[in-house]
């Protein structure tokens, strides 16, 4: 049996997901765009900060995010913060300040009034 403290603790203190998904029927999608390099990218730059694996920081690909319109997106929890990008500068900002340090890039910060 576990006690509550060991309950509340995140196997990981964030997760980023970015949306690496690719549209066939010729709608917009993130993977039209940088969405497989920024997340090969942010999975090198976590874990050349020493940031990669338990009690740290966890780098996936996911399908769709329904986000589509401000593509390509990625959301880090346990946040919630979604974020927009356009290069590997972006990616690296976001590793720096909010992977790292706890810091909302608010410039690449995601409107929540964009969705699909």
């Amino acid at each position: 049996m576990t006690n509550d403290s060991e309950n509340s603790k995140s196997y990981y203190q964030r997760h980023i997901f970015f949306c690496t998904n690719q549209r066939t029927n010729g709608t917009a999608s993130c993977a039209d765009g940088i969405a497989n390099q920024a997340f090969d990218h942010c999975k090198l730059q976590v874990k050349a900060a020493g940031l990669n694996g338990q009690g740290s920081v966890r780098v996936n690909k996911a399908g769709c995010l329904d986000r589509c319109a401000g593509g390509p997106v990625a959301v880090v929890y346990p946040e919630a913060v979604w974020y927009t990008y356009v290069d590997t500068d972006d990616i690296d900002e976001i590793v720096e300040k909010h992977l790292k340090n706890g810091e909302v890039v608010e410039r690449l910060v995601l409107p929540d009034s964009v969705g699909r």
